[in-house]
């Protein structure tokens, strides 16, 4: 486990991995796995902040509302029908938890916590994974925010393999309508309400999310809308690292299942990305004004980089290709979406 702490550390540093998470976490992951160390006893401080923010998924959704501050829904607002391709590309979820239980052996309440890994959504994962109390709950985090962290390198490959070159060369004139104040200002406040009646559960997560981003909006709060994005987000993200160390222990990890857990959040993220990009190849089956079906990729919750990644292989293919305005908003949309599928498993077999 010290050679795990290890190469974590490294991802963080050498390679810029996330690092706010996984440097917190690499050096906790050596800290719980060092014998007789006091910091993981029953009132050690390592279990103080496990049972203060991760056992009542209190680090999770302060977390939310530095991401809410951060997103501008106006792309999406603007155009949204974006929202459906937020919603198709939650399709590895689903299947992801129907192989885990169904293939793997995994008891319900892990499957469904593995599913929520392909949405690469860490703190939905920790969210779901902790309610639906899942003994394997250091993996799923790790896979989670592993997989966030390999956007780049992951989807570009799959998004190849799903389209020709024709289709990658479609260009999306970015035609921008107004948003008002207004409007920006009862979005998050209707889709509140919505997710709450659809999935009771969500609730918490899309609240959250949602009053980050009417900070953001609502005009009088900037100088708070500036701390959550920043402070808020960094703080919150450093204690939740080393808190998830202390699930890092050799015994609980160390296990086949670890490596089963890794793949199945692999197989997941994949699918997740072919979901969104099929969909756009089905909608332009129907449509006269094209969709590039790389944009549909970006509605899993990775936010930004599955947008950039998206924008810059549009670049690679013609270099007047300009999708990141579309791709943003299909991936804001697949962060709501993402809030509401982890609520939905929630509903379903919590």
């Amino acid at each position: 486990m010290w050679c795990i702490g290890g190469i974590l550390i490294y991802l963080a540093i050498k390679k810029e991995m996330e690092p706010t998470l996984l440097l917190p976490m690499g050096f906790g992951t050596i800290l719980v796995n060092i014998p007789m160390v006091d910091a993981i006893t029953e009132h050690g401080p390592l279990t103080t902040l496990f049972n203060a923010g991760i056992a009542n998924e209190l680090f999770p959704l302060l977390l939310f509302i530095g991401i809410g501050a951060m997103i501008d829904f106006g792309p999406l607002l603007s155009n949204p029908k974006l929202l459906l391709f937020g919603a198709a590309a939650q399709f590895g979820i689903f299947f992801t938890l129907v192989l885990a239980n169904g293939v793997f052996g995994f008891p319900v309440n892990d499957a469904a916590s593995i599913g929520v890994i392909a949405a690469a959504d860490g703190p939905t994962a920790i969210f779901v994974a902790n309610t639906l109390q899942s003994q394997y709950g250091g993996a799923i985090i790790v896979a989670a925010y592993s997989y966030m962290a390999l956007v780049p390198i992951i989807q570009p490959p799959v998004i190849k393999l799903l389209t020709t070159k024709k289709e990658r060369l479609i260009r999306m004139p970015y035609k921008p309508g107004e948003v008002s104040k207004t409007t920006r200002i009862l979005f998050p406040i209707v889709i509140t309400m919505i997710a709450a009646m659809v999935a009771p559960l969500s609730a918490s997560l899309v609240f959250f999310l949602m009053f980050g981003n009417l900070i953001r909006e609502c005009g009088v709060l900037d100088s708070l809308s500036e701390t959550a994005q920043k402070v808020l987000a960094n703080l919150v993200t450093i204690f939740l690292g080393i808190s998830v160390a202390l699930q890092m222990q050799a015994e609980k990890f160390l296990v086949l299942e670890t490596l089963m857990i890794l793949a199945l959040g692999l197989f997941g993220f994949i699918f997740d990305t072919f979901g969104g990009v099929m969909f756009a190849k089905f909608l332009n089956l129907f449509s006269k004004s094209k969709i590039n079906p790389m944009i549909g990729a970006a509605g899993i919750s990775a936010f930004p980089m599955s947008a950039r990644v998206v924008h810059k292989m549009g670049l690679q293919e013609d270099d007047q290709n300009f999708l990141l305005m579309h791709s943003i908003g299909v991936n804001v949309s697949g962060q709501i979406a993402s809030v509401i599928a982890g609520g939905l498993i929630l509903t379903f077999f919590g």
